[in-house]
């Protein structure tokens, strides 16, 4: 939306004639042709329908609206930008929920694959990731198979089957902490062979693929060979080679596909060196030199990797446990596996899925001793269930191309070495339930590489067996270990003994330990830390299936100390290790709340555990925020238990009575929770028993308690929450944890069924104390979410059932829930605890009974407590908007409840309420108002209005109190205009009616609303955009331009433009959904005052949204995109269509809560105050222009719509007049601002309205609201937009035509249109008047087409003033092509002026016109002395019409100022009578007016430095202040008279005043400015070149470059040796000049600038003709001209009217600058505050040894001899008394500076005096010489006499 009225500067005509520039005055410039059109030529525009046909008011008012109503979308704020500050609130009330906490994750996918030169045999490779840093292995064993179908049938026989999962090619690996030294390990393995490694490689590094077909033979048998060992040695594999990546160098690259040669190669190993130790040793030696700095063989061939980061789960991706993940891939697809991570280091991440791994890591076997021949050793691992050889489970992972899973794995043979290193992995799934037969057998063998024939085919030769129990007293085994190994059959129950117990078999080396090996777990089963593995351990043998004594971690507890060891270990809980505490803390927290719930029987003796779990709950969260490792959001939660309570929280359900034993028991030591189907058969036995307290009696099971037991016996309960599967198959490939009935001794009762937790959970935030009772209420979010859900668990299970909502908690529930809110409101950290307790209010609200929620909003708003007003205001703000962003607002509000018919209420009391408080007879002014009976039946609302109510009285830092009250009420309407089930018209006027109060808050709150800048994005402005930077104080401008309610008058806002935008958009959105007959009835019975100020709300709505047009540097548009623009908008394109488009259609909400798709912000920076539409696309700001036209557009509309509503109001109302003529303001001022062409278009309906209702009320003689509306709707006749233009005309047309038939005035609307017409076409640079001659031919034709009219002389009468303003248009060509020059088009506008004298006010409004030229020029000189003539004009005018003593009397008051204000002087009363009709009639010709006019004056006098000149104002405006009494105006005005005093007095020797040149203009090109000289004023400092280029490119454009000379000189112009086809300019410098008698009163620096008409130039010359030459022969020109008004004056140029030159002979010459160097002396030496430097300067330049001209040389030219000449005695005689007084200065000066120097300038000084005294030596014989001549006496004496 593009507009287009951007004012500047014009001149008018007068309605009763128009002098031509040929009769103006003697100071004519160019004679301008004068060019009169025919408007009859033209075609009109097409006119408005039914504009002047209409049946009757009523009828026209329905046309109106319904127009109004056309095409308007339904929601206000989808087109209006949220508050920065809203978004983190509205994702804080919607607290977004998260998915499972998470790390962050590097997950890079590494398809692979690797061959070598040649291919002979099967190749195997393992990948993993190490660390070097770290020195760790970071991830599990990723297996690979790339060999051909051809090789994998070498190995058929030992491949049973191959499963589809051990295809694999990708793997996808996980990188918690990513570290530039991550390897990539590639390790390369094949089948079994006799030889060394170095010999198996031979072939490989010998061999080439170029050379095959040589070698074909050799090849062939080499595959015959590796053909027959895999046959036979199938199943064994010996270590090959090895390479290695770095990761973290090559992330970037997209492949790295390079053959695998020198550094790259892969590396043939040493059977020796095979260990990870060993691996990184390699690796850092790689790292520092590239190459192992040991020989080691490479081996030629290709690795290819693709690292591709992976950030969703690919299709047909498997989980390091084998389970499909989804999405699940169709069949025949090679899957992708995900590979496990060891990290680095801690990742603090929960369990959430099953996971049960055991890794096995076999490291070192030591055979030296061993002195048989088993040197090609083997380990085959097997995991053992029990001890027949059939008990070998199949649960290890198997590797690539074969079976998922194993019975027994074998490790990778080192040939012929009896002590290998073994890097294998053997990775075990473990059985969910392990006993203490499970353990791990190791057989060793020795592998026959050659086929012997008395071992019968067989290759293996068993060596021994070791073994290792996975369970030692119940407990997990990891870590390293060294077993001995047995040579002998392993005896009967080894399983249940450690190997290091040596049973009576033989031993390998008497029992010596030669096997190491190390285990490691990933389980989400089995802890590691001891306190989490004691308190696992103890809680599961409170769930039976336990024998006694129970050992826990090396220690027997009998049964009866179990009650202490529990509650020692729920104490120690908070004593675990961070990263395992995390890890199991699901289990814990659900272990500790079934221990809260649940009452525990030991024993028949009762155990209370209650008190002790929660403290420990409490604790466990403390430690879980105070970890810094720990993730934290937005409101400093701990994430962790964020994603507990969303996602895994529930109920805790009562555990199964187990009873009986067994010798098989579970030690899985994590608690499993009993299935949900025994709680309704022991319910009531302990409902009502405390666990915290069991001795509390329980109560009688009434009827209702009975009902429930049946409902909840017969169901389980509900899981609230949804299993978080990310797996296809729910089926578990590992055996599930099953309960053994066994005896016990331990009961455990029945457990407290869910609907109790949470008064156990209330009981105990209660009674907690000390440390537990302030964690507890220090992290209350956890316990209020705690109990939110577990109330949400109950409330769901009896609402299936009917219960009432009331019925469904205790009475000492209640009380807790009171209790815990009255301690929150007292407790020391309120502040933090506040949004905390807000939301859980929010939830009661919802689940418990709204009257005693309520109940607890009300204590804790009159309770809580706080350091401040403001903190305290502004927690009870964030409170209630919190509460009110509940889904049921408004029911809980009972907006129902509204002037409209409400539904019948459901409680009694209520609807009585409502009957009373809408009765008919009701008054309706307290609807708007904030009543006791309001705030009890809309009780949220009532609390919120009151809350903004007191911020908007209150004072805050930076108002943030105020914009917090304001966002929250937006935030609310917000909701409200987007909620789908407000949509119906009917409803969204219930809503408005709930904020009714809230209008009348706000039209109370008028002043403290800040509408100067309007909310416009200060960013799009540039700053030094000299039409954004107002040069007239604002208050100033507006009271001279009538501001309908004097707003900027009042004391200083205290809300911020965009805070008040905000409150504004509230009150527009009331407005428009609001019932029009009810605001209608309260406008008739509003007070007049308050009525005002509801239409100077509306005046500051209108300014505060009014469409800025986006900064042409930010947008970048053409003017055809500006249109299209414009059209779009014209064309009513759907606002919310737009919106909706603009957030993809999604809700608005949703769009907020991810803040990185917000456009609104200014970017976080809070929101940064850059420029943001820099960092947008075109695309995007086009969308964001299109919103804002729309916004502005409707809220426009609003205001339209609610000023229909008071006009029609307006013949019920006492105070016609005034309420007429703050309506038609409040549309003018509508006119003022950038519009839509949809707004404007119901904006003239309107007007047209209120001219035929009220035209006799406009046109009244003191009424002034004729010539604003004129000119207003004058001004958008000349839209470029057609049907702007359109409705404006028939406007136009309507008012004069109304104004001759009705109010019989329509000379007045002749003068006002004249002078609006003059006004205009002065005020526009792109001006363009065919837009206005057509829509005067329009008008012309409505003239022409009104039949009703035609038999009167109206249409003679328009046509007369159709052609006179024609002829103003006519006028405003002529000054078009002196756009670019400002002198000249001053000089034109001054002209035409002049033919205005007769005229004042149109001669006022060009003074105010050319004003405002110079104000944007900065002229601000020119433009208070335009203001001054215009307040001379009015003075004359007041003087003809008042007799006051204490107004001045006309012009001749102003000489003070300026002698120019005398040509203001009122002609003759016989010419020209201010009684006459529509003269001197405006708002200026007042005393006001005067006034406005001359503080203006005042103000730009300030902006130009001439301080003095304010004080000459303020003389004639101080007499009339207080004739008027108006001390306040008083005191104003000397507050401004002492700081301009005070600026004289700091800056007034610095004050840079105008600059001045003689311009001279010669060539007929010229035409009437040929051979004028004119004298320019330039600003301070301007030199020579600027005006001389200004100039030049001027008129260079106007004549041509070749055209135009600039003559360098200031010589004298003849002009027969000008070129007469040439243009020729002459630029000289001129100084003020004064005769000797003015400098006498010239003594300030202002006063030898101010009122000058003479200025003067030198020429120097010699007699002969060159310019300079000798001392002795320098003459010099002094020419001096004087100009025909003094400057400062309305010009900056003025001509030059007379001139007068007169020479100086050289002794003359050198006597004025002998003068002149003296005075400079004697000035900077007296100065009151001396300037060293400019003191050392000047000496320099005096007594200077190396000055050339200087002193010296003039008294040696001029003083060295007495003249011939008698006529020059004088003139050397004067001379030498200069010289005198000279060296006197100097000396002065010499000794002045003496003070002023430091330390280091002595020197200087020293030389200084020593050069002063040489100058005074060598001129004291010249100067003592005298002519004697001159010193004879008149009168002889006579001495004779004596």
């Amino acid at each position: 939306m593009t507009h287009l009225y951007l004012l500047v500067c014009f001149f008018f005509k007068s309605q009763i004639r128009s002098p031509s520039l040929a009769g103006l005055t003697e100071d004519s410039g160019r004679t301008l042709t004068s060019c009169d059109f025919n408007l009859r030529s033209l075609a009109p525009d097409p006119r408005v329908k039914y504009a002047l046909a209409f049946s009757n008011q009523e009828e026209l008012d329905r046309l109106n609206q319904e127009a109004r109503q056309e095409n308007r979308p339904s929601e206000l704020f989808s087109l209006y930008p949220p508050p920065d500050e809203l978004c983190p609130i509205i994702t804080t009330i919607h607290r977004n929920r998260t998915k499972f906490c998470s790390w962050q994750w590097l997950n890079y996918r590494f398809p692979f694959s690797f061959r070598f030169e040649i291919d002979i045999e099967p190749i195997f490779a393992t990948l993993a990731l190490y660390d070097l840093k770290e020195k760790k292995k970071i991830s599990e064993n990723f297996y690979c198979d790339l060999n051909p179908e051809q090789f994998k049938n070498f190995l058929k026989n030992h491949t049973p089957n191959v499963d589809p999962s051990t295809l694999a090619r990708s793997g996808i690996f996980s990188v918690t902490y990513p570290s530039p030294d991550i390897y990539l390990v590639i390790k390369i393995e094949k089948v079994l062979q006799q030889g060394e490694i170095s010999d198996c490689a031979d072939p490989y590094i010998t061999m080439r693929e170029s050379d095959s077909a040589k070698n074909k033979d050799k090849l062939e048998k080499l595959r015959t060979q590796a053909e027959a060992f895999c046959q036979r040695l199938g199943r064994y594999r010996m270590p090959f080679a090895w390479a290695t990546v770095n990761v973290m160098e090559v992330i970037s690259t997209a492949t790295i596909d390079r053959d695998v040669t020198d550094s790259d190669s892969a590396r043939g190993g040493e059977g020796d060196r095979l260990s990870d130790e060993d691996l990184l040793k390699f690796l850092a030696e790689i790292k520092k030199t590239s190459t192992p700095q040991r020989r080691i063989k490479t081996i030629p061939g290709c690795i290819k990797l693709d690292m591709s980061p992976v950030h969703d789960t690919p299709t047909g991706c498997l989980s390091t446990e084998l389970i499909p993940l989804i999405p699940v891939a169709e069949k025949n697809i090679r899957p992708v596996k995900e590979v496990l991570e060891f990290p680095s280091s801690e990742v603090y991440v929960p369990h959430n899925i099953y996971r049960n791994l055991l890794f096995i890591y076999p490291l070192k076997l030591n055979f030296v001793n061993r002195l048989t021949s088993a040197r090609n050793i083997a380990i085959k691992i097997q995991f053992m269930s029990g001890e027949d050889l059939s008990c070998a489970m199949p649960v290890i992972f198997g590797k690539s191309s074969g079976p998922e899973f194993l019975k027994e794995v074998y490790t990778a043979v080192t040939y012929h070495n009896k002590s290998p290193d073994f890097y294998e992995e053997v990775k075990v799934a473990l059985p969910a339930r392990l006993t203490d037969r499970h353990h791990l057998l190791f057989t060793f063998y020795h592998i026959s590489c050659q086929q012997k024939q008395n071992l019968g085919g067989s290759c293996e030769t068993l060596i021994g067996y070791s073994w290792l129990p996975i369970l030692n007293r119940d407990h997990l085994q990891t870590g390293q270990f060294c077993l001995p190994i047995i040579l002998d059959r392993l005896p009967f129950n080894y399983s249940l003994h450690a190997p290091e117990v040596a049973p009576p078999v033989k031993w390998m080396e008497s029992h010596k330990e030669l096997f190491n090996l190390e285990i490691q777990a990933v389980s989400s089963v089995h802890s590691e830390d001891n306190h989490l593995k004691r308190f696992f351990t103890l809680c599961h043998a409170l769930e039976g299936g336990v024998t006694f004594p129970l050992w826990v971690i090396g220690e027997k507890i009998p049964e009866n100390k179990l009650e202490h060891e529990l509650k020692l270990s729920i104490i120690a809980l908070s004593s675990s290790r961070l990263e395992p505490l995390v890890l199991f803390l699901h289990q814990v927290l659900d272990k500790l709340f079934t221990l809260i719930m649940q009452p525990i029987l030991i024993a028949t003796q009762t155990a209370n555990l209650s008190q002790i779990a929660f403290e420990s709950l409490a604790s466990i969260v403390n430690s879980l925020h105070n970890s810094q490792e720990l993730i934290k959001d937005h409101l400093g939660r701990n994430s962790l238990l964020v994603t507990y309570l969303y996602w895994v929280f529930r109920v805790p359900d009562p555990p199964q009575d187990t009873h009986g034993s067994g010798t098989g028991q579970s030690h899985s030591s994590t608690m499993g929770r009993a299935t949900a189907a025994s709680v309704g058969n022991m319910l009531l036995q302990s409902r009502f028993r405390s666990s915290s307290n069991p001795d509390i009696p329980s109560q009688q099971i009434s009827a209702e308690d009975a009902e429930v037991k049946n409902i909840l016996s017969a169901k389980v309960l509900m899981n609230f929450m949804k299993p978080h599967h990310r797996f296809y198959n729910p089926q578990s490939h590992h055996n599930t944890i099953s309960h053994s009935p066994s005896h016990t001794y331990i009961h455990t009762l029945v457990g407290m069924s869910y609907d109790v937790f949470h008064e156990e959970l209330a009981l105990q935030m209660v009674v907690s104390s000390n440390v537990c009772r302030e964690n507890t209420y220090k992290y209350s979010w956890f316990f209020f979410e705690l109990l939110v859900k577990s109330i949400a668990q109950h409330v769901s299970q009896l609402d299936k059932h009917g219960v009432p909502r009331r019925s469904c908690f205790s009475d000492r529930f209640k009380d807790d829930i009171t209790t815990i809110v009255s301690v929150v409101s007292e407790f020391e950290l309120a502040e933090k605890l506040n949004v905390s307790l807000a939301f859980f209010l929010y939830d009661l609200l919802s689940l418990m009974d709204r009257g005693f929620v309520f109940q607890l909003v009300k204590n804790y708003c009159s309770q809580v407590a706080s350091v401040s007003m403001q903190a305290l205001i502004s927690m009870r703000l964030e409170f209630l908007r919190i509460l009110c962003s509940h889904e049921h607002y408004l029911n809980l509000n009972l907006y129902f409840s509204s002037p409209a018919s409400a539904p019948a209420s459901p409680c009694p009391s209520i609807s009585s309420q409502v009957g009373s408080l809408h009765s008919p007879d009701q008054n309706i002014l307290a609807l708007f108002e904030l009543t006791p009976e309001f705030k009890q039946q809309h009780y949220l609302t009532g609390l919120l209005l009151t809350e903004l109510s007191t911020a908007l009285d209150m004072e805050s830092e930076g108002g943030k109190v105020q914009r917090k009250a304001i966002n929250a009420i937006y935030s609310l309407l917000c909701s409200h205009d987007l909620d789908q089930r407000c949509d119906k018209p009917e409803v969204r006027a219930k809503v408005a009616a709930l904020y009714l109060p809230l209008v009348g808050t706000i039209v109370d709150s008028t002043n403290y609303l800040d509408f100067t800048v309007s909310g416009k994005n200060k960013a799009s402005e540039p700053e030094n955009d000299l039409e954004s930077v107002p040069p007239i104080n604002q208050s100033v401008a507006m009271a001279i331009a009538g501001n309908p309610f004097n707003t900027l008058g009042k004391s200083v806002a205290t809300l911020a433009a965009d805070t008040s935008r905000h409150l504004l958009v509230c009150f527009l959105w009331v407005m428009k959904n609001a019932d029009r007959s009810l605001i209608q009835r309260w406008t008739v019975n509003m007070h007049p005052s308050h009525l005002n100020k509801l239409l100077e709300l509306l005046t500051i709505c209108v300014s505060c949204f009014e469409y800025r047009v986006m900064s042409t540097q930010a947008l970048q548009k053409s003017q055809q995109v500006k249109q299209q623009l414009e059209e779009a908008l014209l064309r009513g394109m759907g606002a919310r269509g737009e919106m909706m488009k603009r957030v993809g259609g999604r809700t608005f909400f949703s769009t907020l809560g991810q803040r990185e798709n917000l456009r609104w912000r200014k970017d976080r920076t809070q929101w940064r105050q850059t420029n943001d539409k820099q960092d947008k696309s075109k695309s995007e700001l086009d969308q964001e222009a299109l919103i804002s036209g729309n916004l502005a557009t409707e809220t426009n509309l609003i205001v339209l719509d609610l000023l229909e509503t008071i006009i029609q109001a307006v013949p019920l109302a006492d105070c016609k007049d005034s309420v007429v003529g703050a309506a038609l303001k409040v549309l003018l001022h509508s006119l003022t601002c950038n519009q839509s062409s949809t707004f404007l278009l119901h904006t003239f309906s309107t007007l047209r309205s209120l001219v035929i209702k009220f035209g006799d009320l406009l046109f009244e003689e003191e009424a002034e609201q004729c010539a604003d509306l004129c000119q207003k709707v004058l001004q958008y006749c000349s839209s470029p937009v057609d049907e702007n233009r359109s409705q404006a005309c028939a406007t136009l047309y309507l008012i004069m035509r109304y104004s001759y038939s009705n109010a019989n005035n329509f000379s007045r609307v002749k003068m006002q249109v004249t002078m609006s017409l003059a006004s205009l076409v002065g005020k526009s640079s792109d001006f363009q008047e065919e837009y206005l001659r057509r829509s005067l031919r329009t008008i012309l034709a409505y003239a022409e087409e009104d039949t009703e009219m035609q038999n009167t002389q109206m249409p003679s009468q328009v046509d007369e003033l159709l052609r006179n303003l024609n002829s103003i248009l006519s006028d405003t060509v002529k000054m078009r092509e002196f756009q670019e020059d400002p002198e000249m088009l001053m000089d034109l506008m001054y002209r035409i002026a002049k033919g205005y004298q007769t005229s004042p006010d149109l001669r006022l409004t060009w003074l105010q016109n050319m004003a405002e030229k110079h104000t944007n020029r900065k002229c601000y000189t020119e433009s208070a002395m335009c203001l001054v003539h215009a307040a001379a004009l009015v003075a004359e005018y007041l003087s003809m019409l008042e007799d006051h003593t204490y107004l001045p009397i006309g012009s001749v008051t102003f000489q003070n100022i300026s002698p120019n204000v005398l040509e203001e002087s009122a002609v003759s009363d016989d010419i020209l009578s201010p009684d006459e009709d529509g003269v001197c009639s405006g708002r200026y010709f007042t005393e006001s007016g005067l006034v406005g006019l001359l503080e203006q004056a005042a103000e730009l006098f300030n902006n130009g430095g001439l301080y003095e000149a304010v004080n000459e104002v303020y003389k004639i405006i101080i007499p009339i202040l207080e004739a008027r009494r108006d001390f306040r105006k008083l005191a104003s005005t000397h507050d401004k008279l002492h700081r301009a005093f005070e600026n004289i007095i700091q800056r007034g020797h610095k004050r840079m005043f105008g600059t001045y040149f003689r311009v001279g203009f010669y060539g007929a090109k010229f035409g009437d400015l040929d051979e004028r000289e004119f004298i320019y004023k330039e600003p301070g400092i301007t030199h020579l070149p600027e005006i001389s280029h200004r100039l030049e490119n001027f008129y260079s454009q106007c004549f041509g470059d070749d055209t135009l000379v600039m003559i360098k000189d200031s010589a004298p112009v003849n002009r027969n040796q000008l070129n007469p086809n040439k243009a020729y300019i002459q630029i000289t410098y001129v100084e003020p000049y004064f005769d000797d008698y003015e400098m006498k009163d010239r003594l300030t620096n202002f006063e030898k600038n101010f009122n000058l008409r003479c200025f003067m130039y030198t020429t120097p010359f010699t007699k002969s003709g060159r310019p300079r030459g000798e001392l002795n022969e320098q003459y010099k020109r002094k020419t001096i001209l004087t100009t025909m008004h003094a400057f400062p004056y309305v010009k900056t140029r003025i001509n030059v009217i007379q001139k007068e030159e007169f020479d100086l002979t050289p002794i003359e010459v050198a006597i004025e600058d002998m003068q002149k160097k003296t005075r400079e002396l004697a000035v900077a030496t007296h100065r009151e505050q001396p300037d060293a430097k400019m003191l050392q300067m000047l000496l320099q330049g005096s007594v200077g040894a190396t000055v050339n001209q200087g002193p010296l040389e003039v008294a040696q030219v001029f003083l060295n001899e007495i003249p011939a000449d008698p006529k020059l005695f004088r003139h050397h005689n004067k001379l030498r008394l200069c010289f005198k007084e000279f060296i006197m200065r100097c000396g002065e000066a010499v000794e002045k500076n003496k003070h002023l120097i430091a330390s280091d300038q002595k020197e200087y000084q020293h030389e200084l005096k020593k050069n002063y005294n040489r100058l005074r030596e060598s001129l004291r014989p010249m100067l003592e010489r005298k002519i004697p001549e001159l010193y004879k006496p008149i009168i002889r004496p006579r001495l004779e006499n004596r």
